[in-house]
Protein backbone atom coordinates (compact mmCIF):
# COMPACT_ATOMS: atom_id res chain seq x y z
CA UNK A 1 0.00 0.00 0.00
CA UNK A 2 1.42 3.41 -1.03
CA UNK A 3 1.79 6.27 0.99
CA UNK A 4 1.79 9.71 0.31
CA UNK A 5 4.65 10.20 2.91
CA UNK A 6 6.23 8.38 -0.36
CA UNK A 7 4.94 10.46 -2.72
CA UNK A 8 6.52 13.49 -0.89
CA UNK A 9 9.83 12.17 -0.48
CA UNK A 10 10.14 11.55 -4.39
CA UNK A 11 9.26 14.93 -4.98
CA UNK A 12 11.71 16.59 -2.71
CA UNK A 13 14.35 14.11 -4.12
CA UNK A 14 13.05 15.68 -7.52
CA UNK A 15 13.51 18.93 -6.37
CA UNK A 16 16.77 19.13 -4.92
CA UNK A 17 18.04 16.97 -8.23
CA UNK A 18 16.81 20.12 -10.20
CA UNK A 19 18.28 22.82 -8.11
CA UNK A 20 21.70 20.93 -7.86
CA UNK A 21 21.59 20.45 -11.78
CA UNK A 22 20.73 24.35 -12.24
CA UNK A 23 23.25 25.57 -9.72
CA UNK A 24 25.93 23.07 -11.70
CA UNK A 25 24.82 24.66 -14.57
CA UNK A 26 25.53 28.28 -13.16
CA UNK A 27 28.66 27.49 -11.82
CA UNK A 28 29.66 25.77 -15.14
CA UNK A 29 28.38 29.17 -17.00
CA UNK A 30 30.08 31.60 -15.00
CA UNK A 31 33.47 29.97 -15.13
CA UNK A 32 33.62 29.78 -19.36
CA UNK A 33 31.86 33.44 -19.06
CA UNK A 34 34.88 34.34 -17.26
CA UNK A 35 37.15 32.44 -18.95
CA UNK A 36 36.07 34.29 -21.95
CA UNK A 37 36.47 37.71 -20.37
CA UNK A 38 39.53 36.97 -18.88
CA UNK A 39 40.99 35.64 -22.42
CA UNK A 40 40.11 38.09 -24.54
CA UNK A 41 41.31 40.85 -22.19
CA UNK A 42 44.60 39.00 -22.63
CA UNK A 43 44.25 39.06 -26.45
CA UNK A 44 43.43 43.06 -26.62
CA UNK A 45 46.52 43.86 -23.77
CA UNK A 46 48.46 42.01 -26.31
CA UNK A 47 47.19 43.99 -29.55
CA UNK A 48 46.03 47.33 -28.42
CA UNK A 49 49.55 48.87 -27.27
CA UNK A 50 52.80 50.09 -29.78
CA UNK A 51 56.03 50.46 -29.59
CA UNK A 52 57.33 54.01 -30.25
CA UNK A 53 60.34 54.86 -31.63
CA UNK A 54 62.50 55.86 -28.61
CA UNK A 55 61.14 52.21 -27.08
CA UNK A 56 58.15 53.68 -25.21
CA UNK A 57 54.61 52.11 -25.31
CA UNK A 58 51.61 53.61 -27.18
CA UNK A 59 48.18 52.97 -27.47
CA UNK A 60 46.83 51.96 -30.97
CA UNK A 61 43.77 53.79 -30.58
CA UNK A 62 45.93 56.84 -29.74
CA UNK A 63 48.29 55.79 -33.04
CA UNK A 64 45.46 55.60 -35.38
CA UNK A 65 44.07 59.07 -33.72
CA UNK A 66 47.61 60.63 -34.23
CA UNK A 67 47.92 59.20 -37.99
CA UNK A 68 44.75 60.47 -39.17
CA UNK A 69 45.28 64.06 -37.70
CA UNK A 70 48.55 63.91 -39.35
CA UNK A 71 46.88 63.03 -42.85
CA UNK A 72 44.05 65.64 -42.51
CA UNK A 73 46.34 68.34 -41.34
CA UNK A 74 48.44 67.70 -44.53
CA UNK A 75 45.69 68.03 -46.28
CA UNK A 76 44.26 71.13 -44.76
CA UNK A 77 47.43 72.74 -45.34
CA UNK A 78 47.31 71.70 -49.20
CA UNK A 79 43.87 72.58 -49.36
CA UNK A 80 44.64 76.14 -47.73
CA UNK A 81 47.98 76.90 -49.77
CA UNK A 82 46.37 76.18 -53.11
CA UNK A 83 43.11 78.62 -52.00
CA UNK A 84 45.78 81.39 -50.59
CA UNK A 85 48.45 81.10 -53.91
CA UNK A 86 46.63 79.64 -56.55
CA UNK A 87 44.86 82.69 -58.39
CA UNK A 88 44.73 84.86 -60.95
CA UNK A 89 41.97 87.59 -62.46
CA UNK A 90 39.17 85.53 -62.71
CA UNK A 91 39.08 83.20 -59.54
CA UNK A 92 41.10 85.39 -56.69
CA UNK A 93 38.38 86.52 -54.95
CA UNK A 94 36.34 83.28 -54.67
CA UNK A 95 39.60 81.18 -53.91
CA UNK A 96 41.21 84.06 -51.15
CA UNK A 97 37.27 83.18 -49.52
CA UNK A 98 37.23 80.00 -48.97
CA UNK A 99 41.40 80.48 -47.79
CA UNK A 100 39.82 83.11 -45.09
CA UNK A 101 37.71 79.73 -43.88
CA UNK A 102 40.73 77.60 -42.67
CA UNK A 103 42.86 79.68 -40.93
CA UNK A 104 42.01 82.36 -38.13
CA UNK A 105 43.02 86.24 -37.97
CA UNK A 106 46.81 85.83 -39.06
CA UNK A 107 46.00 84.54 -42.26
CA UNK A 108 43.23 87.41 -42.49
CA UNK A 109 45.35 90.02 -41.16
CA UNK A 110 47.73 89.06 -44.46
CA UNK A 111 45.18 88.74 -46.87
CA UNK A 112 44.41 92.56 -45.95
CA UNK A 113 48.19 93.38 -45.99
CA UNK A 114 48.56 92.20 -49.34
CA UNK A 115 45.72 93.68 -50.36
CA UNK A 116 46.91 97.43 -48.83
CA UNK A 117 49.90 96.35 -51.09
CA UNK A 118 48.32 96.38 -54.13
CA UNK A 119 49.39 92.72 -54.59
CA UNK A 120 45.63 92.00 -55.97
CA UNK A 121 45.06 95.32 -58.05
CA UNK A 122 48.47 94.32 -60.25
CA UNK A 123 46.96 90.60 -60.57
CA UNK A 124 43.70 92.04 -62.53
CA UNK A 125 45.71 95.50 -63.85
CA UNK A 126 48.33 93.17 -65.69
CA UNK A 127 46.38 89.67 -66.24
CA UNK A 128 48.97 87.61 -63.90
CA UNK A 129 48.53 84.28 -63.29
CA UNK A 130 49.73 82.75 -60.41
CA UNK A 131 49.86 79.29 -60.12
CA UNK A 132 50.98 77.06 -57.60
CA UNK A 133 53.46 73.94 -58.21
CA UNK A 134 54.16 72.10 -54.78
CA UNK A 135 53.53 72.39 -51.58
CA UNK A 136 55.66 70.08 -49.19
CA UNK A 137 54.05 70.67 -45.38
CA UNK A 138 55.65 69.81 -42.25
CA UNK A 139 53.58 68.62 -38.86
CA UNK A 140 54.85 68.39 -35.50
CA UNK A 141 53.95 68.25 -32.41
CA UNK A 142 55.58 70.91 -29.70
CA UNK A 143 54.99 71.66 -26.17
CA UNK A 144 51.27 70.35 -26.51
CA UNK A 145 51.02 72.48 -30.29
CA UNK A 146 51.14 71.25 -33.75
CA UNK A 147 53.67 73.41 -35.44
CA UNK A 148 53.95 73.14 -39.49
CA UNK A 149 56.63 74.38 -41.87
CA UNK A 150 55.03 74.55 -45.79
CA UNK A 151 57.36 75.16 -48.62
CA UNK A 152 55.23 76.46 -51.71
CA UNK A 153 56.90 76.51 -55.03
CA UNK A 154 54.76 79.02 -57.63
CA UNK A 155 55.03 80.98 -60.57
CA UNK A 156 54.09 84.34 -62.27
CA UNK A 157 52.79 84.06 -65.37
CA UNK A 158 53.12 87.64 -67.50
CA UNK A 159 53.02 86.69 -70.54
CA UNK A 160 56.34 86.52 -72.24
CA UNK A 161 57.84 85.72 -68.92
CA UNK A 162 57.55 83.69 -66.03
CA UNK A 163 59.03 83.80 -62.78
CA UNK A 164 59.09 80.61 -60.39
CA UNK A 165 59.33 81.10 -55.90
CA UNK A 166 59.82 79.69 -53.29
CA UNK A 167 57.49 80.61 -50.31
CA UNK A 168 58.47 79.13 -46.53
CA UNK A 169 55.21 79.69 -44.40
CA UNK A 170 55.03 78.59 -40.61
CA UNK A 171 52.31 78.80 -38.28
CA UNK A 172 50.07 76.14 -35.92
CA UNK A 173 47.32 74.17 -36.16
CA UNK A 174 44.04 73.73 -33.93
CA UNK A 175 41.31 71.45 -33.46
CA UNK A 176 37.82 73.21 -34.23
CA UNK A 177 34.26 71.77 -35.52
CA UNK A 178 34.06 70.55 -39.20
CA UNK A 179 32.49 73.02 -41.13
CA UNK A 180 31.55 71.64 -44.72
CA UNK A 181 32.30 72.38 -47.23
CA UNK A 182 34.52 75.06 -45.78
CA UNK A 183 36.03 73.97 -43.49
CA UNK A 184 35.84 69.96 -43.84
CA UNK A 185 39.19 68.66 -42.02
CA UNK A 186 38.08 70.23 -38.59
CA UNK A 187 41.45 72.31 -38.49
CA UNK A 188 42.25 76.35 -37.86
CA UNK A 189 45.47 77.89 -39.13
CA UNK A 190 46.87 80.36 -36.57
CA UNK A 191 49.99 82.43 -36.42
CA UNK A 192 50.65 82.20 -39.97
CA UNK A 193 53.83 83.79 -41.18
CA UNK A 194 55.30 84.27 -44.08
CA UNK A 195 59.22 83.39 -43.82
CA UNK A 196 61.08 84.06 -46.66
CA UNK A 197 60.19 84.43 -50.72
CA UNK A 198 63.11 83.89 -53.47
CA UNK A 199 63.22 83.15 -56.92
CA UNK A 200 64.51 80.01 -58.16
CA UNK A 201 65.05 78.41 -61.24
CA UNK A 202 62.54 75.67 -60.75
CA UNK A 203 63.42 73.22 -63.56
CA UNK A 204 67.09 73.07 -62.62
CA UNK A 205 65.63 72.29 -58.98
CA UNK A 206 63.58 69.15 -60.52
CA UNK A 207 67.03 67.75 -61.93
Amino acid sequence: MKTPFKNIYNVLKLNRFIVLAVVICALLSSTFSVWMVFNTNQKALNSAFAINTDGTIIPLKLVTQKENFRVEALAHLELFHNYFYNIDASNYERNLKKALWLGNSSVDNLYRQKKADGVYNRLLQYSLVQKVLSIDSQVEQQNGSHVFRTVTIFEINRGPVIDTYELVSTGNLIMVDRNFPNNPHGLLITNYFENTLRKIDYESRKE
